[in-house]
């Protein structure tokens, strides 16, 4: 072989070497991203799942308080309605017996009236404050909407999850191949990922499914 020959294999053989170099390099750091990318992933679909079940929980429990008031309001108002029902009745009775019997109806009448509505007097402002049926209500309805939003936010992790671990087989079956083909398809699956991810955190938009 000619010695211009031998000098041009060496110089190609070192090309190629430095071209594998690089790649391996590439990958690796691609992997040491997906990798970071997929540890953000998973703790933002753990709070996700948590939030669902602390939320829902949070809601059950309002709806139930929510219920009991209902039920209590309820009572005092039929015992309003029965003892008037009495007071017509009992034409004879004494004006004192009378007003004891008022009394108490304008007793039963606004502890039914407080039931509806009861703001919290240190923040009379706050509607998700206090425990009236208002009260209740408008907290029931934002722990449900928190809830709802989790459950929006949970698939993308998911999905994201899924797809950063499929990236980072890629680019370690890109160095095994050393094939920038490989290396490519795993930078755009993990592209799609990350745009899983942030849309998980923000909900840029809907998934269709």
């Amino acid at each position: 072989m000619e010695p211009a020959e031998q000098i041009a294999e060496a110089r190609a053989r070192g090309e190629s070497a430095e071209e594998g170099d690089n790649l391996n390099s590439t990958a690796a750091i691609v992997i040491a991203l997906m990798a970071m990318l997929l540890a953000l992933t998973s703790l933002g679909g753990g709070n996700a799942a948590e939030d669902i079940m602390n939320h829902n929980i949070h809601a059950s429990d309002t709806w139930a308080f929510y219920q009991a008031k209902n039920i209590r309001q309820t009572a005092y108002r039929l015992a309003a309605d029965d003892l008037e029902s009495e007071l017509q009745m009992q034409a004879a009775a004494s004006p004192e017996a009378r007003q004891a019997i008022e009394r108490r109806i304008q007793q039963y009448r606004e502890t039914a009236a407080r039931y509806e509505d009861e703001p919290d007097p240190a923040a009379p402002a706050d509607p998700l404050r206090g425990e009236g049926k208002k009260q209740l209500t408008a907290r029931a309805r934002d722990f449900e909407t928190q809830r709802d939003r989790a459950q929006a936010q949970d698939p993308n992790f998911d999905f994201a999850e899924a797809l950063f671990q499929i990236a980072i087989v890629l680019a370690s079956v890109a160095i095994l191949a050393s094939s920038r083909r490989i290396l490519w398809g795993s930078v755009g699956v993990g592209a799609l990922a990350a745009v899983l991810m942030l849309n998980g955190y923000f909900l840029f938009f809907e998934l269709p499914f």
